[in-house]
């Protein structure tokens, strides 16, 4: 497998650092199923199953709530979408976001104009609305590819960076952590940003911000420049987030642990358990060569300011963005949130790495429509909780409080600041179940159902599972539905279905699980993020890393059945170019245009397209999309799909 920068994040990363003795997720679901009876004689016979087999002839003919024409399976350069519809670029990596930002030159960057253009890597996307026809724009820059984004380069994946320097390291941290631009609806029904817009940001790795809740000024996260442990610089590797209910912007910070070196002195570290924990550090990028915040034998605690939610207030530009402690430390895929009936804000969380856990954060106070200011710290005051999943297909949500159970001052958690700076081996020690990279993680407003994306668990072994047809080395992952204990995410348990179980069902050996009606092009591997429409339709967008070689597709946006006899049934909607990664589907409030990511084009698995077979770099890419145009390198996108002639999206 390929060594690239990228790579080691989407890839190398999910070396499992859980030791713990805690349950499989796969374990609890096969001993479920094997007493259930559900998948018996088709799971010991070795074949895939459809679900739809369980659901009885009506499913080939029922109506679906999506209607379009579904795109075919493939790779190429350039993207795809369903007949009918525009996929029209809206922002690329390098693009003014300011009246006076300078002109993208990818020959002559630098990291004053990358403050001022549009980031790297696009992961999620919110919209917040300010007008019928205008809103924010809400987009994070996960991570850097220098072998795409720097002419001469070439892949990064030796231990002395040869090449990097101090400049390139800076145009690195200005084009991480997000940008906030105001985007306007013209009569064509297309988006446009607006460069003069009074809101308009960026937020990078050196951005100045603060720390609150239980772990703001605590012990281990004072530095030497921070002697008070209340003011961080930057925020890094955001991936998924979310939009609160009172319009502020949550971005997630996933894989932090890369940016950190000190490998040699990890043993002599007083942290180096917990470190070891979040597999840091680890070396990925050259910026601890140039940063001494960035060397833990330098800055010890500096890792402790980082792995946190980050909540913005977009409607302020000079406002400092927040790093909301109560809501843990761990590898955020996202943080979407849904109003309780009782009034509560619960957010539902996933920590992106194979074999950790799936958590939910419920404020204690409720939220306040109208009062935005009531809520400014809503997200300080409340209870994380880790998923316990039962064979009996029950969850129980265990609360991660300090002096509850084992969380106490023998265990090494001496307040609330160390359960939470140590979320990890707190929910180790509680018991919690373990996931097969819990990713995004989302709540049907409409229904109330939860839907939690598992990426996939190609670590898995054969002895970690029990059942008669188990998915070990699981290349594809599956998804769970979630629904809450009468309704109430609030609640302390909740029962859980599975809805599809990822891959190609055509492929006996996979074990695939999908309805009987998903036609050639329905099924997808590795689903990573989705979201939800105005309808209470879900959508799917995944992340194969290089494993697309293995499907034979490239990765893209899928519709997905979730009620009645179609329930299981998938539909494909969007495709994206090769090595590109698709993230962040959302969808403008009335359903007309669906905002996706494009991120890495030309990056992951390229070495296996025929006719290309060796590396993608800046100079020889794999693809020159979206601009193909000689000397200009692949750009991670935001893409704007909209109906020709106007109207909601699938119907």
């Amino acid at each position: 497998m390929e060594n690239t920068c990228e790579q080691a994040i989407e890839t190398a990363d999910d070396i499992p650092s859980n030791r713990s003795g805690n349950e499989t997720f796969e374990a609890v679901r096969t001993r479920r199923l094997t007493r259930r009876g559900v998948l018996k004689g088709a799971l010991m016979a070795g074949t895939a199953l459809a679900i739809g087999s369980r659901l009885g002839p009506a499913g080939a003919s029922a109506k679906p709530s999506f209607v379009f024409d579904e795109i075919q399976h493939g790779v190429d350069e350039t993207h795809h979408v369903a007949p009918g519809y525009d996929a029209d670029i809206l922002l690329r990596w390098g693009d003014a976001l300011f009246a006076d930002s300078p002109a993208f030159d990818p020959q002559a960057q630098s990291a004053e104009a990358q403050s001022r253009q549009f980031g790297y890597n696009c992961d999620f996307i919110g919209i917040i609305p300010l007008a019928e026809d205008r809103a924010v724009l809400c987009v994070n820059h996960e991570y850097t590819n220098e072998e795409l984004m720097f002419p001469g380069l070439g892949r990064q994946d030796k231990a002395d960076f040869q090449g990097m320097t101090a400049d390139l390291v800076a145009v690195e941290m200005a084009a991480h952590g997000g940008t906030v631009v105001e985007i306007v609806r013209g009569g064509d029904g297309k988006w446009t940003a607006d460069v003069n817009g009074k809101l308009n940001r960026r937020i990078t790795a050196q951005t100045p911000m603060r720390l609150s809740g239980p772990a703001a000024g605590h012990d281990r996260v004072k530095t030497g420049a921070d002697p008070d442990g209340m003011t961080v610089l930057g925020t890094i590797n955001n991936c998924a987030g979310g939009v609160t209910p009172w319009g502020t912007y949550l971005m997630a910070e996933e894989n932090f642990n890369g940016y950190f070196w000190g490998k040699d002195g990890l043993d002599a570290h007083p942290e180096a358990d917990a470190l070891k924990r979040y597999g840091a550090p680890g070396e990925w990028y050259a910026w601890g060569k140039f940063d001494d915040r960035f060397d833990i034998t330098k800055e010890p605690n500096e890792p402790n300011r980082f792995g946190w939610v980050v909540e913005v207030d977009v409607l302020d530009p000079t406002s400092a963005p927040v790093k909301r402690t109560a809501l843990g430390r761990f590898k955020h895929e996202g943080a979407e949130t849904i109003v309780n009936g009782d009034g509560r804000v619960v957010v539902y969380m996933g920590d992106d790495q194979r074999f950790d856990y799936l958590y939910r954060f419920v404020t204690a106070k409720a939220f306040d429509a109208g009062n935005r200011e009531a809520n400014r710290d809503l997200l300080d005051d409340g209870v994380l909780s880790v998923a316990r999943f039962n064979d009996d297909g029950s969850l129980d949500w265990l609360p991660l409080v300090h002096g509850e159970g084992p969380l106490t001052e023998a265990n090494g958690f001496r307040d609330q600041g160390d359960v939470l700076i140590s979320t990890r081996q707190a929910a180790d020690l509680l018991g919690a179940t373990k996931m097969d990279r819990p990713e995004d993680v989302q709540a049907n407003p409409k229904t109330g159902k939860v839907y939690v994306m598992l990426t996939n668990n190609s670590k898995r072994t054969a002895d970690q599972v029990d059942g008669p047809n188990p998915r070990a080395e699981n290349a594809f992952g599956q998804i769970v539905e979630l629904t809450p204990a009468n309704g109430d995410h609030g609640a302390d348990a909740a029962s859980w279905e599975l809805l599809v179980v990822c891959g190609d069902p055509a492929a006996a050996d996979i074990g695939a699980q999908w309805n009987e009606a998903t036609s050639a092009n329905g099924w997808f591997a590795s689903p990573d993020n989705c979201t939800i429409d105005p309808d209470g339709r879900l959508w799917i967008s995944t992340d194969q890393g290089s494993a697309w070689s293995k499907s034979g597709t490239a990765d893209g946006v899928w519709a997905l059945e979730t009620d009645g006899p179609l329930r299981g049934t998938g539909r494909m909607f969007f495709r994206v170019p090769i090595g590109a990664e698709m993230c962040g589907p959302v969808f403008s409030d009335d359903g007309e245009t669906l905002f996706v990511a494009v991120q890495h084009p030309a990056s992951d698995g390229v070495k296996n397209y025929p006719g290309f077979e060796r590396d993608s770099t800046f100079d020889d890419p794999a693809t020159r999309w979206p601009d193909f145009e000689d000397g200009m390198p692949p750009r991670p996108s935001v893409v704007q799909i909209t109906r020709q002639g106007g109207g909601k999206i699938g119907v």
